[in-house]
Formats: C-alpha cells, structure tokens, sequence
C-alpha cells in the first residue's frame, strides 16, 4: 500500500522546541502499534516507548489517534512508497508484478519494520469510536487496490493484457493476496515461504492471446 493525503497530527505550535526526536518517537510508536494493535495500546504504554510525557504527547500529534495515522503514515512512506513506485516503473506487468511481490516479501519480514504489514495488522477490529483510524485505514487498502488497477489497466490498454480483463476484480484479488502475505509473515513464514506465495501473484494474470 502506498502512502496518501491522510489526517496528519496538529499543526505543531510554535515556541520552543521539543526535546524529542519526533522520528524517533514514531518509530517507537509504531513498533507498539504493531504488537498491540490500536486500541490496546494505552496513551501510558506509548508515552514509555516514545520516552516522552503524556502533555508532550497531545502538544506534538493531537491525539492517540493522530499519533497512529502519522506512524502509520511512516510506515507507508520508508517502507513502501518507492516499491509501489516501482511496479507503475516497470514496463512490462509480469515483470512488474513478479517484482512487485518480491520486494513485498522483503518488506513484510524486513527486521528494521514492522512483521507483516501495519496497515492489516494493527487496525483491525477498531470499535466505530476511533471513526479517524478506521477511515484512514480504509482509504489505504483502497488505495492498494487502485494502484493495482491502474497499473492493469495500463497492461491491457498496452496489449499486455486481454481487453476483456476485469481489472477491478483482479486488483482486489492481487491485493487480498497482499494482504494474506502480510498474516503470513505474522504467523512467523520463512522468507523463502513467502516469496514463494508471491510467486503465484503474476500466474494469476491471464494470458493474451496475440
């Protein structure tokens, strides 16, 4: 998933500056996301790992919520934004999708990020109050599989692809696959056990017929 124009944290105020570094305290925060999840994760828990006080805490980002959609936002940026680049980069779609799962097994088992991806994991089941996150989360799975459509539609208007192909249909099925790569990588799959699964992503492209 690629990272896009979501709710960032308040506008930081002026005045002196903080004594934190606030990657840092993101990155913090994001590996206690991803271990707890959201709404488990305390405003107490997150204020140990990022080292800062509860006052700092809302002064910088607002609120938890806020705090998870920048981390989250992080998280798409470093980890993601250049490999989603890539598959709209490269020209030919097998290629490109072939490369694409590859790299994603790399990210989801990478031991500098999160295990599987934050974007699946530490959201789910996020109660209708926390209205921010699950809006947020909702837009970048649909953000994924527009990536994904859009890079299809381009292989079939270049003839890479039958022009039949239903490419909404097949870009929530490659991102589904995403995403069940993701829960894998959770479950503790090997790295060659992955690349294998995304190994079968381009076989489910259908075959145009010159």
């Amino acid at each position: 998933m690629k990272i896009r124009d979501l709710p960032e944290a308040v506008e930081k105020p002026k005045g002196r500056p903080r004594s934190f570094d606030r990657e840092q305290a993101l990155k913090k925060a994001l590996d206690l996301f991803w271990r707890k999840g959201f709404e488990p994760a305390s405003v107490a828990e997150l204020c140990s790992a990022m080292e800062i006080n509860p006052p700092s805490l809302y002064s910088a980002f607002g609120n938890k919520a806020r705090l998870f959609i920048e981390a989250v936002n992080y998280y798409e940026r470093v980890y993601w934004q250049a490999t989603w680049a890539r598959l709209e980069e490269t020209q030919e779609i097998t290629e490109a999708i072939d490369r694409f799962f590859s790299e994603a097994a790399d990210i989801l088992l990478s031991p500098s990020a999160p295990c599987g991806c934050m974007v699946v994991l530490a959201a789910i089941n996020v109660s209708a109050e926390s209205a921010d996150v699950v809006k947020a989360v909702s837009v970048l799975r649909q953000e994924g599989k527009d990536l994904f459509e859009k890079r299809l539609a381009r292989a079939v208007q270049e003839k890479q692809l039958p022009a039949k192909t239903n490419t909404a249909a097949l870009a929530t099925v490659l991102n589904t696959l995403l995403e069940g790569m993701s829960i894998e990588a959770k479950d503790g799959a090997s790295i060659e056990s992955l690349k294998s699964i995304g190994q079968h992503a381009s076989k489910l492209l259908p075959v145009h017929k010159m």
